[in-house]
């Protein structure tokens, strides 16, 4: 599977067990294209897939330690092989869900969130990860409009996350959510 991102063509490995494998997910090409950064030295990709997300945070930012989570083993065992075909794979910490040890927080959590999980579960998924951000972190999720990023953006302030829709393109909403509530 190949794609290119900032100008750089990646080949990586995928395969009919994993999201998006024929091709990078729309979604994701919007997420890498116009959210800004990576910031920081800790970042997570949060359902990583095969790794196209946590491959091109690694090589956009050669100090990060890049954390790859995704429930899918075969979508971990991907990941680990392209980050290592990429060179970034001592960087790049490709683990289940329980696999990030208790005190590690992030600068930045990047996601093209399962939606199709359902809310419960997608919910349960975002609190368990969103309070891991650093103060001054950002989550940058992608979510198409159709499938309810509208409704996400509505319930991610419910909770007490500032939340602002960063760009629409295509379809698609880049939001940046942060730790604290919008005020003044």
């Amino acid at each position: 599977m190949s794609f290119r991102v900032d100008g750089r063509a990646y080949a990586l490995q995928a395969d009919s067990h994993v999201f998006s494998a024929d091709r990078l997910d729309p979604g994701t090409a919007v997420l890498l294209r116009e959210a800004p950064g990576p910031h920081g030295d800790c970042l997570l990709d949060l359902g990583c897939g095969y790794g196209p997300i946590a491959c091109v945070l690694a090589l956009r930012r050669p100090r990060a330690q890049v954390w790859a989570v995704d429930v899918n083993e075969r979508a971990r065992s991907l990941t680990v092989a392209n980050a290592d075909s990429l060179a970034v794979a001592t960087r790049v910490h490709v683990v289940d869900p329980d696999g990030v040890p208790e005190g590690v927080s992030f600068d930045e959590i990047w996601s093209n969130p399962p939606i199709r999980i359902g809310k419960p579960a997608l919910h349960e998924m975002l609190l368990r990860w969103l309070p891991r951000l650093r103060e001054g972190g950002t989550a940058w999720l992608v979510v198409a409009k159709n499938l309810g990023s509208d409704s996400l953006q509505r319930w991610l302030a419910e909770q007490g996350y500032r939340v602002e829709r960063h760009t629409s393109v295509r379809g698609y909403r880049v939001l940046g959510v942060r730790p604290g509530v919008l005020t003044g």
